[in-house]
């Protein structure tokens, strides 16, 4: 199925025109807008019990989406080409901000997790820059290994080094789900690459292991492991959190209380604005609406993988592996998160794409959905296999 794309100019010297997916582009702006919409309901009172102003949280929301939308921008004049090229660079620079938030000094703790580095007024929590970082190193390094990938362990273990040595650093912040996040993004990366079933499987039972002893090991996150399997059992302590949650999703029931009428966001649910944005949505317009925004979830991933299908069927595999990484982390993060509220998954701390309050992810969210415009772009300016082309030149 073909869909018209919407036309616009590039920049005078420039020869083509800007060919956006019009199907994503309307998904983004309804999730971005209708965030907008229930972050105000959800963070109204804690903005002005806490500033004084009500939409303290919402205006620097908009703020962060606007630069967020500026570097979408700028990213559809930057040809994919000059990505992949970019990849070992990337790779650094996704590492070196992994360890400068560990620096005493420069990282800034908050909540027992030093996740944040100051820029002046605005605080950056590293995690979301070096994971888009590194996923754009992992693309690039499964174009050029491929062979390597596909008959030899080697070629498997060297990018899962890198990336289990990202992830200890985001263990050591400690962000947990991050860390859970850009590991299973990558294997997904790297199987849909061609990497070896074995290969696969014994890093992939390695890595459950290790996490399942890291967490029993760790009084905090056992805690948390056990205490959403039952929260009612300590409803004020461990399970306090979910036990609202769920009882915010209970109220909402077939069609919500109303925009703005929801209870449990009034010092009831820690976290309302951030964490537990979709249990004051799920009250607010109930089960009806819930199913609404986890449809045009979907939908954006079904977007995403068709743009990675004919990415691979035009032998631009670079593109391909990168809009798959995307929609991975895309994808796994509003599961989790979703998961989380509905209590099916131990609580972590991450957002909802596009919905929660959180400034870093919004902008680098931004910046990913600008990417996956230029492939777009690319792909219906010039479909020829790049690949293709290359080894005749040779």
């Amino acid at each position: 199925m073909t869909t018209r794309s919407i036309t616009m100019p590039f920049p005078a010297r420039l020869k083509t025109e800007l060919k956006l997916d019009p199907v994503l582009l309307t998904i983004v702006t309804t999730l971005l807008l209708g965030g907008l919409v229930i972050l105000a309901s959800a963070s109204i009172t804690i903005s002005d019990n806490a500033t004084g102003n009500p939409f303290f949280y919402v205006e620097r929301q908009l703020i962060a989406a606007a630069i967020g939308i500026a570097a979408g921008l700028s990213c559809l004049f930057i040809p994919m080409r000059v990505w992949q090229s970019l990849g070992p660079l990337m790779l650094l620079v996704g590492l070196a901000l992994l360890c400068v938030v560990l620096l005493p000094g420069i990282g800034y703790e908050v909540n027992g997790s030093r996740r944040w580095v100051r820029f002046g007024i605005v605080n950056l929590q590293v995690s979301e820059p070096a994971r888009l970082c590194l996923l754009v190193y992992l693309a690039g390094y499964v174009v050029r290994q491929q062979k390597a990938l596909r008959e030899k362990f080697v070629g498997f273990l060297r990018p899962m080094l890198v990336l289990s040595f990202g992830c200890a650093l985001l263990l050591a912040e400690p962000d947990f789900g991050a860390a859970i996040v850009l590991l299973a993004t990558a294997l997904v990366m790297l199987f849909v690459a061609g990497a070896r079933i074995r290969d696969f499987l014994l890093f992939f039972s390695t890595t459950v292991i290790a996490m399942l002893a890291l967490a029993l090991t760790s009084p905090y996150r056992m805690k948390r492991l056990t205490g959403f399997l039952d929260p009612w059992a300590d409803p004020f302590d461990s399970g306090f959190q979910l036990t609202q949650s769920l009882i915010a999703i209970g109220r909402g029931e077939w069609f919500g209380v109303g925009l703005g009428d929801g209870v449990q966001k009034l010092f009831y649910l820690p976290e309302a604005h951030t964490d537990f944005v979709f249990a004051v949505f799920a009250e607010e317009f109930g089960l009806l609406g819930s199913v609404v925004l986890i449809a045009l979830f979907l939908a954006l991933l079904w977007r995403v993988f068709k743009l990675a299908m004919r990415a691979a069927d035009s032998e631009r595999f670079f593109e391909a592996y990168l809009a798959i990484g995307l929609g991975t982390w895309l994808g796994l993060q509003a599961f989790i998160n979703v998961g989380v509220n509905m209590g099916l998954l131990p609580t972590k701390g991450l957002t909802l794409p596009l919905i929660s309050y959180g400034r870093s992810s919004l902008i680098v969210t931004m910046i990913a959905f600008g990417l996956l415009l230029r492939i777009h772009h690319e792909l219906v300016v010039d479909a020829k296999p790049v690949n293709r082309k290359r080894k005749r030149k040779r």
